[in-house]
């Protein structure tokens, strides 16, 4: 039987849970808190924070091969550990260009993928000629995206700047921060999407690839509400995706799964957004609308099993994320037991103990017998009008 340790126990290593039992795999997991969802689906827990490389090289004692619930990992200190043996899944070569978005954006401009035009802010801010920054910057034009470089997820630490007041008032509050606390930041260009698309892609460990169907994602304060697969584009830019995902893992040689996000513009053209090197919310929708899941498929990559079929099990499917509006300790059974009415629904409440605004807290995902971005639509918002006081 495999044992496979994944750092972080949140709901991504919790969805893994029935997978695991499907093929035979034990998970260990290593989390903060007793509370945190994946602990109630591992084999053992070991708590401590996921950058504690003194607990993952106990962990890795008990384990065939050690895996990534999230990118808040000291890949220095683990580098030490895969050095002395340890099998992690990605290796940590294929992280080191993408934990920092800035890095990354280089990585994907020099694999020739289409990214948006983009600098790294702090080596302007520490010119002696400020006029350099504002030159730059007014070669994308206002507005434009501003970025930390590190650890920015669910729309945290992403700005939408729209004039210089609004960028000096963000890094002077960056600057406000302790010692150590401060962020990086890149610059880019502001894309005008006419859709928001995402891949989930996975890769062997012998180089098999297979993509899922492209999905549209439709964000609200830069956290996706809404999943929409398959995604309505054409054919030639499925295609256009499917290569970018095989291009990115073959260049990096991963073993398991990512997920890409990517802009769709007004005139058709896509450009990589950001990469998420782990399973992903785009890909929740594959619980239940595909043959194999995209958690069931990380753990068969990592755990050197064959790649299981990624076709849809429906015409369509939409996803609907379950966020916080709140503060309280509810567990929202009554709205739970409505949603559990909707035809088709299948509920996945990840059981976290305290809801907050914007907090992932579980996911509804819908089949549809036909495929219609409108339809897809109307349902989501009926759930949301179950879920969300009016």
């Amino acid at each position: 039987m495999k044992r496979v340790g994944i750092i972080g126990g949140g709901q991504l290593a919790w969805m893994m849970g029935d997978a695991a039992k499907k093929l035979g795999v034990e998970l260990l997991i290593q989390t903060p808190s007793k509370y945190d969802p994946a602990v109630t689906i591992a084999q053992e827990t070991v708590f401590a924070p996921v950058d504690d490389v003194t607990t993952t090289k106990v962990l890795a004692k008990k384990c065939d091969v050690i895996t990534f619930e999230n990118e808040f990992v000291n890949l220095d200190a683990l580098s030490v550990l895969e050095n002395q043996g340890v099998c992690f899944r990605p290796k940590l070569a294929a992280l080191t260009p993408l934990l920092d978005k800035y890095q990354q954006r280089c990585y994907l401009r020099d694999l020739g993928l289409p990214v948006p035009a983009f600098f790294a802010l702090d080596e302007y801010l520490a010119s002696v000629q400020p006029e350099n920054l504002q030159s730059k910057i007014e070669d994308l034009g206002f507005p434009v995206v501003l970025k930390s470089r590190r650890h920015g997820y669910d729309g945290q630490g992403t700005f939408i700047i729209k004039d210089w007041a609004s960028l000096q008032y963000q890094l002077d509050a960056s600057s406000s921060k302790p010692t150590g606390n401060q962020a990086s930041y890149l610059i880019e260009e502001f894309v005008p999407f006419e859709r928001e698309l995402a891949i989930i892609v996975a890769r062997s460990v012998d180089a098999e690839v297979v993509t899922y169907p492209v999905v549209e994602t439709q964000q609200e304060q830069q956290v996706c509400r809404r999943v929409i697969a398959p995604a309505e584009i054409t054919a030639n830019q499925a295609a256009e995706i499917e290569a970018i995902a095989k291009t990115l893992l073959n260049s990096l040689q991963v073993v398991g799964v990512f997920g890409i996000e990517l802009f769709l513009t007004a005139d058709g053209k896509v450009l990589v957004n950001e990469i998420a090197p782990r399973t992903h919310n785009s890909g929740h929708f594959t619980l239940d609308a595909c043959e194999t899941s995209q958690f069931e498929q990380h753990l068969r990559a990592v755990c050197g099993f064959s790649l299981g079929d990624t076709a849809l099990i429906s015409p369509s499917a939409v996803m609907v994320n379950l966020l916080g509006y709140e503060t309280s300790q509810s567990d929202y059974k009554s709205q739970r037991q409505q949603l559990a009415e909707v035809p088709h629904a299948h509920i996945h409440w990840y059981g976290k103990t305290e809801s907050r605004p914007g907090r992932k807290l579980g996911h509804v995902t819908v089949l549809l017998d036909h495929q219609s971005r409108d339809a897809a639509i109307a349902i989501a918002q009926a759930i949301e009008a179950i879920w969300y006081p009016s």
